[in-house]
C-alpha cells in the first residue's frame, strides 16, 4: 500500500527495521534447523561469496576475532569450512567453505519460506526494481566489499 504523503528517512528506516526483523527471524530459525546458530549461518551465507580472511569475516560480521574463532571452530568440526593458509601471506588464515557447507547454506535459503513467499509476490519488474534499489541503498557497505581474503 503506497503512502498517501511523501514518505521520509525516518519511515524508511522503520520499515526497513521491519523487513529486517522479519528476515531474520526467518534466517534464524531456517539456520536452527540445520542445528545451527544464526552467527553460524550467516558464517555460510559470507563465505559463498569466496574465501575470506579471519580478520576480513570478524569485520564483516561486527563482531570480535576471537569469537570468529569460536564459529569456526564449530562450522569445522561439522566439515562446512575449513582454514586455509594465505598463498600471498602465510600469517593469514583464509576461511573456504566445503561441499557440504555449500549444500547447509542452500538449505538454510531453501526453508526461509516467509521471505521467498514475501519476494515471490513481486512481479519482475518489482523484483529487479527492489534490487537496484537496495544496491544503490547499500553500495558502499562493509558487507557488500570485495571477496578479496586479503
Amino acid at each position: 500500500m503506497a503512502p498517501t504523503s511523501p514518505v521520509d528517512t525516518a519511515q524508511l528506516m522503520e520499515l526497513l527495521s521491519v523487513a529486517l526483523g522479519a528476515y531474520y527471524g526467518d534466517f534464524t530459525a531456517a539456520a536452527a534447523s540445520e542445528n545451527l546458530t544464526a552467527s553460524q549461518g550467516k558464517t555460510l551465507t559470507v563465505l559463498r561469496r569466496g574465501p575470506v580472511a579471519m580478520r576480513a569475516l570478524a569485520d564483516r560480521m561486527a563482531c570480535d576475532a576471537s569469537n570468529v574463532t569460536g564459529i569456526i571452530n564449530r562450522l569445522e568440526k561439522r566439515d562446512l569450512v575449513r582454514r586455509e593458509t594465505s598463498a600471498t601471506d602465510r600469517r593469514v588464515t583464509t576461511l573456504v567453505i566445503t561441499p557440504e557447507g555449500e549444500r547447509v547454506a542452500e538449505a538454510i535459503r531453501a526453508k526461509m519460506r516467509t521471505t521467498q513467499d514475501g519476494l515471490d509476490r513481486l512481479g519482475e519488474q518489482d523484483r529487479e526494481r527492489l534490487y537496484d534499489l537496495l544496491d544503490r541503498v547499500f553500495a558502499n557497505s562493509a558487507c557488500r566489499s570485495s571477496t578479496n581474503p586479503e
